[in-house]
């Protein structure tokens, strides 16, 4: 080989190889800017995840305190029972107390004078 086909073949090679770190330093460019993209998107994702989880922990103790359990939704419900009971005893003492006094009333005599 001549010196000239030698310097054309190093030449080659070193424009390959300079196109080659041109490519590689653009995909690195790339990749480096999406990564730190990435990671803002990452950020905000796991802010957004915290803060539904405090809100969702504030809302089962707002939940927790101002709504009934379950046994004390029974609780309350058999006292009402009980006091619509109550009122129908009152109901049919009454409707007993009705019935004594047209019972017992004097019939009139059904003679005109």
């Amino acid at each position: 080989m001549t010196p000239e086909e030698i310097m054309k073949a190093i030449l080659f090679f070193l424009t390959i190889a300079g196109a080659g770190w041109g490519i590689w330093w653009k995909i690195d460019g790339r990749v480096r800017e999406s990564e730190k993209t990435s990671g803002e998107r990452i950020a905000a994702t796991e802010a957004k995840a915290d803060r539904a989880c405090a809100d969702l922990a504030a809302h089962k103790l707002h939940t927790a305190e101002m709504y009934v359990t379950k046994a004390g939704m029974q609780e309350q419900t058999s006292q009402i029972m009980r006091a619509i009971e109550g009122v129908g005893n009152r109901i049919d003492g009454l409707n007993d107390r009705l019935d004594r006094l047209y019972e017992n009333q004097p019939r009139r005599s059904a003679t005109r004078g």
